[in-house]
């Protein structure tokens, strides 16, 4: 098993008796049926239906924590003031003490009882399990690094706000937020108005998302972020977080088939590319193929 510290993430407490409400009815995750220690994934988007925050959001006896990016901690506790208005919900940063952590190994399985855990608890990834566990302690040891766990996300096919998608210029689609494994996770489709709602059930209904991320590989070590890709001289994508030769892009999957079904070459500055979906994906590129 690997485990990390999670160094570039924070912890944001939301409490009190009408936490649930208060949230079920601003974020795309539904958290009515999460019981205490369970977890969910979701965003709190624009009004125009594109993500302003991602985050896990995990139930507490009191109400919940949120897993966010430690950059935006401050942000996303300024924008939930602004929609708490008289709701008694108390909204604040979660002790300093807490830490977020990851443990994974190689398989598409994991058990919660193969880690110990002396203060704090862990919560499998519910985007999907082969990500593997998600921990929050005061003291839990790490046995490899941040690259590490981004190596992993990005082998699984996992985007990250802010690396694979800028906030505010994408929508849950493009994130893949409506393909994650647990069903209410990333975007709740059954569940009642949230923000930015109609514009992403209409997306959902009439199947007009185009972009999405996916799994990139070369022969050699991919350019940096935010390189173009481009097939037939056409852009097709962008280039987000990178390991080495394997990497995620956001890409066009309707121009990607045409060209995989043309036989144009893809590239990015020069270097040949090959595009895959995530295994976790319901998508296929032959769908795109003729659109």
């Amino acid at each position: 098993m690997n485990s990390a510290e999670l160094t570039d993430r924070a912890l944001v407490r939301i409490d009190g008796e009408v936490a649930t409400e208060f949230l079920q009815n601003l974020i795309t995750c539904d958290v009515e049926k999460l019981v205490e220690g369970e977890a969910t994934f979701g965003a709190l988007l624009m009004p125009q239906g594109k993500i302003l925050f991602d985050f896990f959001c995990v139930k507490t006896g009191t109400g919940y924590l949120f897993d966010i990016s430690e950059s935006l901690t401050a942000d996303f506790i300024k924008r939930m003031t602004f929609y708490k208005l008289r709701t008694p919900v108390e909204i604040a940063a979660a002790d300093d003490s807490l830490k977020v952590f990851a443990a994974w190994n190689n398989s598409d399985k994991f058990d919660l009882d193969d880690i110990d855990i002396e203060d704090g608890f862990a919560f499998i990834d519910p985007r999907l399990t082969a990500m593997g566990a998600r921990i929050f302690s005061s003291v839990f040891e790490a046995s490899a690094g941040l690259n590490d766990y981004n190596g992993h996300r990005i082998a699984r096919g996992m985007p990250a706000g802010g690396g694979d998608y800028a906030f505010g210029e994408a929508f849950p689609h493009d994130a893949m937020m409506d393909q994650f494994e647990n069903e209410g996770t990333g975007v709740a489709f059954s569940k009642g108005c949230y923000v930015g709602q109609e514009v992403v059930s209409r997306m959902q209904h009439r199947g007009t998302a185009r972009r999405r991320i996916i799994i990139i590989k070369a022969e050699q070590a991919l350019p940096e972020p935010g390189t173009p890709i481009d097939a037939d001289g056409k852009a097709i994508g962008t280039i987000g977080s990178t390991n080495e030769s394997q990497g995620l892009a956001m890409m066009r999957l309707d121009r990607l088939s045409k060209a995989i079904a043309a036989g144009n070459p893809i590239s990015a500055d020069g270097i040949a590319l090959t595009a895959q979906l995530p295994q976790w994906s319901s998508l296929s590129l032959h769908d795109d193929a003729s659109s």
